[in-house]
């Protein structure tokens, strides 16, 4: 008896320290507030990306115009709202500010499908190896930076977005 005591006591304990580590695994992970490392008022890190034609898109590209960088996931509902609303807006402020949507690590297939069901216009990039989200310090999706003409981080926005908002970032960072 004393001896399937022990061997309760040790499996009771070993259970609770897993128990404890994949609970803050998960916090930190998914559920912590912090968005980034970076900070408004910085330089907003150049990165090369592909979009869904194959054409490789730097963000120094962009320079001298407003860029909506929005990281995102096909599985996450509240990149699935907003996007109509960043169609909408694109479609208002696509001269004078760019959307670039970055999707998180997903297959080619699943982006596209999600594309033609929403009828995106706007460019879509690909972070297959999640290197930018990485390097970006993205939690949770999505995370939409407004940077401006001078590639300078404006604002950083963590979770979904209405189309009022949308429209007021879109005014914030268009280049005056």
């Amino acid at each position: 008896m004393d001896k399937k005591k022990k061997r309760l006591l040790l499996r009771t304990s070993i259970l609770t320290v897993l128990a404890v580590t994949v609970g803050y695994v998960f916090y930190t992970n998914f559920f912590q507030a912090e968005a980034t490392s970076l900070s408004e008022g910085e330089q907003a890190p150049n990165f090369a990306l592909y979009n869904m034609e194959g054409e490789r898109v730097e963000l120094a590209d962009y320079e001298g115009k407003g860029v909506f960088l929005n990281f995102w996931g096909t599985y996450c509902p509240p990149c699935e709202e907003e996007m109509p609303y960043m169609e909408n807006q694109y479609a208002e402020y696509g001269d004078e500010v760019e959307i670039l949507a970055v999707n998180v690590g997903e297959p080619e297939l699943t982006v596209d499908r999600f594309v033609n069901r929403h009828n995106l216009t706007f460019p879509i990039l690909m972070d297959e190896n999640r290197d930018v989200l990485d390097h970006y310090g993205i939690r949770p999706l999505p995370t939409t930076f407004l940077i401006d003409e001078d590639q300078e981080i404006v604002e950083i926005i963590t979770g979904g977005m209405t189309e009022s908002h949308i429209e007021e970032y879109m005014e914030r960072i268009k280049p005056s």
